[in-house]
């Protein structure tokens, strides 16, 4: 999901193994179907579980790459840390960072056992 100041964009794709192996073409054909670029991201929300070991591995390599080689800074949220919060949409976790502190560029994963 890009959330900007006039629009969201989101995207779904099916939970497969395919999916982690392909995962930087499936952003850029997210981005270049919503014709965006990734300079106009600033700041990256990752859901850091809790969920299976592959999945969220790639998601978090992912991300930490685009912090060290275009300095997005990025949270890592679960949606325990909003646990008093109701019916929380994806397009609250910006303010739901700011609202319970989320640590800016912290990886704290939560796996599945």
């Amino acid at each position: 999901m890009v959330i900007t100041k006039d629009d969201i964009y989101n995207i779904t794709k099916e939970n497969t193994k395919i999916n982690y192996e392909k995962l930087t073409i499936i952003i850029k054909e997210f981005l270049n179907y919503n014709s965006l670029k990734l300079e106009d991201i600033n700041t990256i929300y990752v859901n850091r579980g809790p969920g299976s070991f592959a999945a969220i591995r790639n998601s978090l390599s992912f991300v930490k790459a685009l912090y060290v080689t275009r300095k997005i800074d990025y949270y890592c949220y679960s949606f325990d840390d909003f646990q008093d919060q109701k019916d929380v949409k994806y397009e609250d976790i910006p303010n739901l960072c700011d609202k319970f502190k989320t640590k800016k560029n912290l990886i704290k994963p939560i796996y599945l056992s």
